[in-house]
């Protein structure tokens, strides 16, 4: 992992919702599942869409794809539905001090 990174007041991304941000040019969405939050990289792994755009599912800790409704499971960035077969890569994310702080994964998704 690499350094954290000052993202937000985690206020800002409420219960059962998402926000993208951008990290030296790298698409990250957060995601917010009852005051547990997720960090992957916000493009599908099958066809290029924004998953922070998708619909999120607390019950399963999944995320939807907009286009084509390949769903990732966010804690582990591996698909959970078709067409997506290949994963998308996980980020740690931690509140401090009511602070959202993201650390960029170094690994590239399996």
């Amino acid at each position: 992992m690499s350094d954290w990174i000052t993202i937000a007041p985690a206020g800002d991304i409420p219960p059962g919702h998402a926000a993208r941000v951008e990290i030296d040019g790298v698409p990250i969405a957060i995601f917010n599942c009852d005051g547990t939050f997720y960090a992957v990289d916000d493009t599908c792994s099958h066809a290029e869409a924004s998953l922070s755009e998708g619909e999120l599912d607390c019950d399963f800790c999944t995320v939807e794809c907009p286009l084509h409704g390949s769903a990732f499971d966010l804690q582990t960035g591996e698909p959970t539905a078709l067409p997506a077969v290949l994963p998308v890569r996980v980020h740690q994310v931690q509140v401090v001090d009511g602070v959202l702080q993201l650390a960029l994964s170094e690994e590239e998704a399996a």
